[in-house]
């Protein structure tokens, strides 16, 4: 079976779960959809010892290939990495909401059904190898969370969150698809592997640094990074399994696969590694900063998830400097990034859920009337304390090795030498320590402000108590797994961690043997990173027992200074701009619609036309007008013009049959009888039609038109006519391909099996146009015997009323 096939399966699944919600009365309809993400983690993880040394296993299903567009599904460390987290973190949010959300009072159907969506969308991101492919798998993901961080869609912080959040990433997306347009024109293929491969052709292109700025817009969107970050936040209104699943171990990392993905292609750029780091540092201290100001208990994970995106984000930009140097500190860059990647799935992951346990157990998430809680709910709260403490960079938790990593990785920038980092450098160090003093603030507030201290049952909605052991399982074993990791480091980063570094830096690995990254908690009292990490305990802990003194200067700031009022300001005054100015255009008159369209077609094709040179006429190949042809032409222009003139319906039904009638003479005289007789017919029915509503007709009228309106539509009207001549003169005149006329009669009799050439060209050659306008004009039918049939009731139901 082609492996490419299992991205679809979670989709496939989603189909069969409104059947069985209604089905599954007494069973969680998650238990179904469990089965997916632990099978698909079973059968992804047999992918390990392949891509432990550098391999790859790829799976390729046709999709456009005239157009070189493909399903290729590419497993190498890289994806495999996404790939297991992406299932893995599944198969527990999946377990964890089966005891978080209640199947009496939610509609589990429509939840898991967006769930499952989303996953074959996430899977399709990071497996994908055809950029065009990916592209459509991530705004998958935009439109699939859109849902989820709507499910409940009445309230209106939810609606809020949503649409905030599809705005910004798909505007990213779009951003992202061009940078993918230009990559394949400057590659000419869409295969991400293909475009490493000539990554230095790359380089040279014109559009190359275009095409970084268009796809770090689309990762930065995504992955909230500074100053895009605002729309995180506000999807924490989705339910806790959301934020989970979405917002600390999957969605918002698809932007830090798409930089460590494309960071083969463009790690050769100065300004990639400056924009990667630069704004990841400062989205580390933005996010960092903030978070202690929030008072909801997922708002203070929310921004914490900024500043963890930040790190890695930073950690990637380092890491590229690998191809400019051969020191290994900056490949341990990349092993940082990709290994606190893991490390952030784990504790933020097991936080979010004890977040919503939290909410679910007391009945709210406001830090400020929390407090107590260790002896109420002790093993929520110790899975809170390792999760925290591992955010923090504490031993002995897998946090404290990678934010070791990460404090090294900021030295050793300050001391690289190329594109202006001797001079400024400096203040990466400085940054990074800052924020993660901030980070350590932000950790203890959160699990000690909700923890410890004085019980404030009183202000409780719920009587708190602890959650029920399903609920529990999942953050408990995210919680075994931070510290596990801390004691197997070197395990995990053989098995997974490597093999994902080796494909983000493929120029800095010719022997995948002789890579040796060893990861250790101890690095001796000389290392810098050591007493870097002493300075932010000692500064996190008098900072936080002083929380309560400079916390309230928060408030300085005034709210309209804000990015999310930056936003809201921009949302309206789009809104509000273009409901004015769609209100001067949109009438409400069918024919001022009109107008405007054949006023732009008439300008536009004449323009161009003329300007490519285009006009042509060759009157050597027409063919001699007949006096009946002229003398048909000349009626038929005289009965338009007695239609136009008309002061009488009657006369205006005559003139428009007299049309008609003059059309088909032509086909007589061009000797097309079929379409003759199919003109007569139509033109002797529409006539007969307009008889018979001859009563219900509206008078004729000018609707108060001004002359200088009647002069316009004329000048239009003239154009369209000028414009349709011109292109007819033009296009007989330039042939430059062979008439098909001469294939239909070479094949009507042999191919088709037709004896009437028109017939065979609407039934066989253009069956399907045929077929689509039979389609469209029974949707119309159907849209008017709905209106009918709705006008007829209201009709029925108003005598009732009488």
């Amino acid at each position: 079976m082609e492996f490419v096939l299992l991205i679809f399966l979670p989709i496939v699944a989603a189909i069969f779960i409104p059947f069985l919600f209604r089905k599954m009365k007494g069973i969680h309809t998650g238990w179904f959809v469990l089965s997916i993400p632990v099978l698909l983690f079973i059968y992804y993880a047999t992918f390990i010892p392949t891509t432990m040394d550098g391999g790859h296993a790829i799976s390729e299903l046709q999709w456009i290939p005239s157009m070189g567009i493909s399903f290729v599904s590419y497993l190498d460390g890289l994806s495999l990495l996404f790939t297991l987290l992406i299932t893995g973190i599944g198969s527990l949010v999946v377990l964890y909401s089966i005891f978080y959300l209640d199947k009496k009072k939610e509609k589990l159907g429509n939840f898991y059904v967006y769930l499952l969506l989303f996953m074959s969308a996430m899977l399709g991101v990071v497996q994908s190898d055809n950029v065009i492919s990916l592209y459509l798998f991530w705004e998958l993901t935009s439109i699939s969370s859109f849902l989820l961080i709507g499910y409940w869609y009445t309230r209106d912080g939810s609606r809020f969150g949503a649409l905030k959040s599809m705005m910004i990433t798909v505007f990213g997306g779009l951003m992202m698809l061009g940078g993918f347009t230009l990559l394949g024109i400057m590659g000419d293929t869409f295969s991400i592997r293909e475009l490493i491969a000539n990554s230095d052709v790359l380089f040279n292109h014109e559009f190359f640094t275009l095409s970084l700025i268009l796809i770090l817009l689309g990762a930065f969107t995504k992955s909230a990074q500074f100053p895009f970050y605002i729309w995180l936040p506000d999807a924490m209104e989705a339910p806790t399994p959301v934020s989970a699943y979405l917002h600390s171990a999957t969605m918002v990392k698809a932007g830090i696969y798409l930089v460590a993905r494309f960071t083969p292609i463009y790690a050769a750029s100065e300004l990639w590694i400056w924009l990667v780091t630069g704004i990841g540092l400062l989205t580390l201290f933005w996010g960092s900063f903030f978070a202690v100001k929030q008072v909801d208990l997922k708002a203070i994970l929310a921004f914490s998830t900024v500043s963890q995106l930040g790190l890695i984000m930073s950690l990637l930009g380092a890491g590229a400097i690998t191809f400019h140097s051969d020191e290994q500190i900056f490949t341990f860059a990349m092993f940082a990034a990709i290994f606190h990647l893991i490390n952030h799935a784990t504790f933020k992951g097991s936080l979010f859920m004890i977040a919503g346990i939290v909410d679910h157990e007391t009945g709210t998430r406001d830090i400020r009337k929390l407090g107590g809680l260790m002896s109420i709910m002790p093993i929520s709260f110790t899975v809170a304390f390792i999760g925290s403490m591992s955010m923090a960079g504490l031993p002995p938790f897998n946090g404290f090795l990678s934010k070791e990593m990460f404090l090294q990785s900021m030295l050793a920038i300050g001391q690289f030498n190329l594109f202006n980092f001797d001079t400024w450098g400096f203040l990466f160090p400085v940054i990074a320590w800052i924020a993660s003093v901030f980070t350590f603030i932000y950790s203890f507030y959160f699990v000690f402000r909700t923890f410890a201290g004085k019980k404030k049952a009183e202000s409780l909605p719920n009587e708190p108590h602890e959650a029920p052991f399903g609920m529990l399982l999942s953050p408990v074993i995210l919680a075994v797994l931070v510290i596990t990791i801390f004691f197997i480091p070197n395990l995990v980063g053989k098995w997974l961690v490597k093999p994902a570094v080796m494909a983000a830096q493929p120029y800095a690995f010719e022997h995948p043997s002789e890579v040796a990254i060893h990861v250790s908690a101890w690095h001796g009292f000389a290392s810098a990173e050591l007493w870097m990490t002493i300075g932010v305990i000692v500064a996190g802990t008098l900072l936080y027992l002083s929380l309560s003194k400079w916390q309230k200067y928060y408030s300085i700031q005034p709210d309209y200074l804000s990015l999310n009022a930056f936003y809201d300001a921009t949302m309206t005054f789009g809104e509000k701009g273009m409901n004015r100015l769609s209100r001067s255009y949109m009438t409400g008159l069918i024919r001022s619609y009109l107008l405007y369209i054949f006023a732009f077609i008439s300008i536009m094709m004449i323009v161009v036309l003329f300007m490519k040179d285009a006009f042509a006429v060759d009157f050597s190949s027409f063919s001699k007008v007949s006096m009946y042809a002229a003398l048909n032409g000349v009626i038929l222009l005289l009965a338009v013009i007695f239609v136009l003139l008309s002061k009488t319906r009657l006369g205006a039904i005559i003139s428009l049959g007299a049309v008609g009638y003059s059309v088909a003479l032509f086909f007589v005289i061009f000797k097309a009888p079929d379409l003759a007789l199919t003109q007569l017919v139509i033109e002797t029915v529409s006539v007969a039609l307009f008889m018979l509503a001859f009563k219900h007709l509206p008078a004729l009228s000018d609707h108060g038109e001004k002359k200088q309106t009647k002069l316009v539509n004329a000048i239009v009207a003239l154009g369209v006519g000028v414009t349709v001549t011109l292109m007819a003169l033009s296009t007989h005149s330039q042939k430059f391909v062979e008439s098909i006329s001469q294939y239909y009669k070479d094949t009507v009799h042999t191919e088709a099996g037709g004896g009437n050439i028109v017939n065979v060209i609407l039934v066989d050659y253009r069956g399907f146009d045929t077929l689509f306008e039979i389609a469209v004009l029974s949707i119309a039918g159907i849209g008017v015997l709905g209106m009918i049939k709705l006008r007829l009731a209201r009709k029925e139901k108003l005598d009732e009323d009488k």
